[in-house]
């Protein structure tokens, strides 16, 4: 599968979380909404100018915005059908915000919990907060490139149950 072919595919695919997506199907996606991110970021720059300094602010991005938007639905949807050829359900590809998700809440109920305990337990409650959130950070860290070790794998020979394998399909 070629480049233009993996954006006809994955365009055409738009919301279909099912099946699977062969390597070069996800990889040329990603490499074409990253051009294509690169190359509104630099229109937006031409049409709206670039700004900088302090009190610059941030500046519009309308070509970026519209881009992004056009790509996400059929980005994750192409990483959901990676995953499932590599026989793992399409979940996983949001294990990094799943990991978001609770630090955020861990935070929070361990923010809740200090005022409620004394001087002397908030010291050691806080002490063991820093531990995990250290933890959690180190989680947080390695999960994005765990999920991307992931989609670089090779997708399992036959069929499996998310469908037959692209590869032979093809």
């Amino acid at each position: 599968m070629g480049f233009a072919q993996a954006i006809r595919t994955c365009f055409r695919k738009y919301a279909t979380f099912s099946g699977r997506a062969s390597r070069p199907e996800y990889w040329y996606f990603a490499l074409f909404v990253i051009l294509g991110n690169f190359a509104a970021g630099i229109l937006d720059g031409i049409v709206n100018g670039i700004m900088y300094g302090p009190g610059a602010g941030a500046p519009a991005a309308p070509l970026s915005t519209l881009f992004w938007l056009g790509t996400l639905i059929p980005g994750l949807a192409a990483a959901w059908r990676r995953m499932h050829d590599t026989g793992r359900s399409g979940l996983y590809v949001l294990y990094p915000l799943l990991v978001m998700v609770g630090m955020g809440t861990f935070m929070a109920f361990a923010a809740g919990l200090v005022p409620v305990l004394g001087d002397q337990a908030a010291g050691v409650a806080t002490g063991a907060t820093m531990i995990l959130m250290g933890l959690a950070m180190v989680v947080l860290l390695l999960s994005p490139i765990l999920v991307i070790w992931w989609l670089t794998r090779p997708g399992q020979p036959g069929r499996n149950r998310y469908g037959p394998n692209p590869q032979e399909a093809a």
